[in-house]
């Protein structure tokens, strides 16, 4: 029912502003202008959409408080609005009526969805404003961002924002994640395995594994959309654009790297989360003396708790979790996905209620205090690099271990690969093409090749780029 709701909200908008559709080849150009002066002052209420559950709203509560201090006219109505799909689905028919929220958590293929309807602000004014701004207690701020606040961002979660195609920023990072590698310490340090940083030492480790435990599945992968995208900007080989031809995928580079995970599998080395039924860190964490169980995993960095096993009846836990970035197909140049909301700010009849809105995803962003409290209650990365610097933060990464403290090895693990993270394109369509290249990949993992292994993957390749036709454009 969503996909159909969405469908008709896309069809609707498209007949609705296909008037307004910007001529081809013209350079873009900001859509808000900001007011002269800024923020005036008045009374203005701001809706704010989120997925936070309780111990991140009680963050976020304490913060609205002390912009408050700082903005007392500016009133935040924030609401949790179930998951990240919900928050989409929820705007998408707002949108239809103008009853759009101020601010939302998004992703960018969000973002790409409701520009259809032109109804996302771009940043770009607001960000490079030089206006001073007066605020309650006498003190003045730049409207905009200062060259140290704008240098301060982890670059590759800052430019998520300006991935839509025309060169503007749509959205500001809020709390991010990525995608690391968890691996069994107790046990590759009894057997003197080395940790991976490629996918060739991947390979070799995941055989000595399965000599070691030959009952064992020795990797599990999460995400087979996100290792195949990750795959495509290891080797540098295409995958989507926002102009043109939009989906780049079937090429010569990507079908050989499948071929090569199908081999994998087969040998029985990986599996990933839609062929094990679940997430693979089931697998990892399983401690029976009969259980199936794998040594490494690659799963989100916002999950590492999930990734730790369960205490045994000694109060100890049955191994030791070690971290570290997935493995490369080139060492000296990591790429790793970014994840994790954004957020957007709409249009609005008032220009008053949109600087507004600037103003809190500002302070939210920008702000040392709440990125470290945030960060640490919900495991995301903070998206500034100066909270490393926080005294309280700190003192949770010094308590990084592989036990107790995994949620903070993970996020300094994090911290330290913040020059490796990339972000794909977003366009309207982008998420059918991240869906598609998941699902060829299963299938090519587990599907009977009839004694032609190429001519399978091939049409795998064809059937997904066809079926990204149909649906995302």
């Amino acid at each position: 029912m969503k996909k159909i709701r969405l469908l008709a909200f896309i069809l609707a908008i498209i007949m609705s502003v296909a008037a307004f559709a910007s001529c081809s080849g013209s350079k873009a150009k900001p859509n808000f202008e900001v007011p002269e002066g800024g923020y005036d002052g008045s009374e203005v209420t701001i809706k704010f959409y989120h997925t936070m559950g309780s111990n991140l709203h009680d963050v976020l509560v304490i913060y609205i408080e002390e912009f408050n201090k700082l903005y007392p006219n500016i009133h935040i109505e924030e609401e949790q609005v179930g998951g990240y799909d919900d928050v989409r689905d929820q705007i998408s028919k707002e949108i239809t009526v103008g009853n759009q929220p101020n601010i939302a958590y998004c992703y960018p293929d969000h973002v790409a969805l409701y520009n259809i309807a032109k109804t996302v602000v771009t940043l770009d004014n607001l960000v490079d404003s030089k206006i001073e701004v007066t605020r309650a207690d006498g003190t003045t701020e730049t409207l905009g961002l200062t060259d140290e606040q704008k240098a301060d961002f982890i670059e590759g979660y800052y430019n998520e924002g300006k991935q839509f195609g025309d060169g503007l920023m749509y959205s500001m990072p809020f709390s991010k994640s990525t995608e690391v590698l968890y691996y069994n310490k107790t046990f590759f340090e009894a057997n003197n395995l080395k940790v991976p940083t490629t996918w060739d030492e991947l390979e070799e480790v995941c055989k000595k594994i399965k000599q070691i435990d030959p009952n064992s599945i020795p990797l599990g992968y999460d995400s087979e959309a996100n290792w195949f995208i990750t795959m495509c900007e290891q080797y540098g080989s295409p995958y989507t654009s926002p102009t043109g031809q939009k989906y780049l995928f079937d090429n010569e580079t990507n079908r050989a790297f499948v071929k090569r995970f199908r081999e994998w599998y087969r040998s029985g080395l990986i599996t990933t989360q839609a062929i094990y039924g679940a997430y693979t860190s089931g697998l990892f964490t399983a401690t029976g003396a009969d259980a199936q169980k794998s040594y490494m995993s690659i799963g989100s960095s916002a999950g590492a708790t999930h990734q730790r096993p369960a205490k045994g009846t000694d109060d100890q836990y049955p191994f030791e979790v070690g971290i570290a970035t997935i493995p490369q197909v080139d060492a000296s140049n990591p790429k790793v996905i970014s994840q994790g909301p954004s957020v957007c700010i709409f249009k609005k009849d008032n220009p008053q209620e949109v600087v507004a809105s600037w103003l809190f995803v500002k302070f939210l962003t920008t702000s040392v205090e709440f990125q470290a409290e945030f960060s640490i209650a919900s495991g995301y990365v903070p998206v500034i690099k100066s909270v490393a610097d926080n005294p309280i933060y700190a003192k949770f990464l010094e308590r990084a271990d592989g036990y107790d403290f995994v949620s903070a090895l993970s996020a300094k693990v994090c911290l330290e690969q913040e020059k490796a993270y990339y972000t794909s394109p977003a366009f309207n369509g982008s998420s059918t093409a991240r869906t598609q290249v998941g699902a060829l990949l299963s299938k090519c993992l587990v599907s009977d090749d009839g004694g032609n292994v190429d001519s399978l993957i091939a049409n795998a390749f064809r059937d997904a780029i066809d079926e990204c036709e149909y649906h995302g454009s």
